[in-house]
């Protein structure tokens, strides 16, 4: 049947002609933008999980950016110190050169004070200055901020790390569970009304500490308070020390190492010792058992012969976490807590004693090393001062002093240990501050080894394997789409082609009107 006011074969070309033509618009604009979607009707599902993917490379490249700069403050962090332990280290041989007093002039030793001074203001000014892109490294400012701290408890705190995600502080608990223990013998005093408090009969000892050893002449009927001033004599060259029991010759002397911890001992053996009737014999609480309430060592069913006693290491819970002791230092080091603690030797061997209490309210340094904002993602260092007067702290005589304090007119100058020949406090402090710089860093050297590096490599695989998976959804295949292109550019040509035909089909009826 023919027909002229409709003209279906012209629509139908239409209609093929306008699909041909969509399809050579899109395969033209994928082309063109090098992107399989470009809107949302190009695959819906498509799109939103390439969205979720780009959400995710772009937090992880942000990370890996981190990450860089992390290693870049740190590197900059560890030239400084490096510079620090070189001035430490000549601190060290101006010491020991200036301890050779028999050689040296006053002048010679004036001159190496100059030095050390002049090295010690280096510290103090490298540690103040020492800077990246306006943020302060050396100087304190990523230490963290403490409260509440009782030097009658913890004589010292460093701060490594600490997490203060849901939390504007942290509260710390300190419960010492068993006390530091120094190496203990003990003389009985009490001889029977014959020579109480007193050596019965000459002797000659060997005295053995962990600073080395020395032999001792013992005279019969010498006083204990005689030993112990001859003893205590020797101390710097022995590691022990000895005592009057409750400060009484007649409950007995004491030979006790003079630190505390498990690589500190006492060692007394009589070297003539005859073949009977010995009467210096030593005794010493089995497993670093306490004296009991009466005062006196005789009492405990724990004391057993011996010659020899090792100290013990102070045992704390820190927040319920069991510490690693050393002598009396705690440390721990959790993932939302890590900590060293110097403990007041009181506090330190006293269990029955209250739990120490303080707060960390803020500081340290925050490293966001992952894609997400979480406390799993980050990493918390605190950055002790380098300063001259927070380096070195050791106890001497009680007293915690620092490297400031072997400056010219101060308590461990040259000058003052030349005037008794005693440069141990000076050797004890400078050492302990090359000791800290060294694990500061040691520490800053793990962190970047340790976790930034596998880190990076951990996320630039992340990064790829992500950006791989939205290439395949997102990105047009060339190959494909030019093919495409092609067929629709010959399906555009033929329905334009088509069209014409079926329009021109309507004038044939005009041969049926004659």
């Amino acid at each position: 049947m023919t027909r002229i006011n409709t003209n279906v074969p012209s629509l139908i070309a239409q209609q093929r002609l306008n699909r041909s033509g969509l399809d050579l618009q899109l395969r033209l604009e994928r082309l063109s933008t090098g992107l399989r979607i470009n809107r949302g009707k190009d695959d819906p599902a498509g799109l939103i999980i390439s969205e979720r993917l780009g959400t995710d490379i772009s937090s992880i490249s942000q990370a890996i950016k981190n990450g860089d700069r992390a290693s870049a403050v740190i590197a900059t962090t560890e030239g400084s110190l490096t510079e620090i332990t070189d001035l430490l280290n000549s601190i060290k041989a101006l010491a020991v050169e200036a301890a050779n007093t028999g050689a040296l002039s006053d002048e010679e030793r004036a001159a190496n004070q100059l030095q050390i001074d002049s090295a010690i203001q280096s510290i103090t000014r490298i540690s103040n200055t020492a800077s990246f892109g306006g943020l302060k490294l050396l100087d304190g400012s990523l230490d963290y901020i403490t409260s509440g701290i009782s030097t009658t408890e913890i004589s010292q705190a460093n701060i490594t790390s600490a997490s203060f995600i849901s939390s504007s502080s942290i509260n710390v608990d300190v419960d010492v569970i068993s006390s530091a223990q120094k190496g203990n013998l003990y003389l009985s005093g009490d001889n029977s009304g014959t020579g109480d408090g007193t050596i019965l009969s000459s002797a000659t000892i060997q005295i053995r500490g962990s600073e080395g050893v020395r032999e001792l002449q013992l005279i019969s009927g010498q006083t204990f308070a005689s030993v112990v001033s001859s003893i205590n004599s020797l101390s710097e060259l022995t590691g022990v020390e000895a005592a009057l029991v409750n400060g009484d010759a007649n409950s007995g002397l004491v030979f006790r190492s003079t630190e505390y911890g498990s690589n500190a001992f006492v060692s007394v053996e009589r070297l003539d010792k005859p073949s009977t009737g010995d009467n210096f014999n030593l005794f010493k609480l089995d497993g670093n058992a306490a004296i009991p309430a009466g005062g006196v060592p005789w009492a405990s069913t724990s004391l057993v012969a011996a010659n020899r006693d090792d100290g013990g290491d102070v045992s704390a819970l820190i927040n319920g976490i069991l510490a690693t002791g050393d002598g009396l230092t705690v440390s721990i080091n959790s993932p939302s807590l890590g900590m060293t603690l110097l403990l007041n030797e009181t506090f330190a061997i006293d269990p029955s004693a209250t739990a120490a209490t303080f707060d960390i309210t803020g500081g340290g340094s925050l490293f966001q090393l992952g894609p997400d904002i979480t406390a799993l993602q980050q990493t918390n260092i605190g950055v002790q001062s380098t300063s001259s007067e927070s380096l070195g702290g050791t106890l001497v005589a009680g007293d915690l002093q620092f490297l400031s304090s072997l400056t010219s007119g101060q308590a461990n100058s040259l000058d003052s240990g030349a005037s008794r020949n005693d440069f141990s406090a000076l050797q004890d402090i400078v050492d302990k501050s090359i000791d800290e710089v060294s694990l500061l860093r040691g520490r800053l050297g793990a962190f970047e080894r340790n976790v930034l590096d596998t880190n990076r490599r951990s996320l630039q695989s992340a990064f790829e394997n992500l950006t791989a998976s939205r290439s395949i959804i997102r990105d047009a295949d060339f190959a494909q789409e030019s093919s495409e292109l092609t067929r629709a550019q010959i399906l555009q040509s033929a329905g334009t082609s088509v069209l014409s035909l079926a329009n021109q089909q309507s004038q044939q009826v005009l041969q049926l009107l004659g």
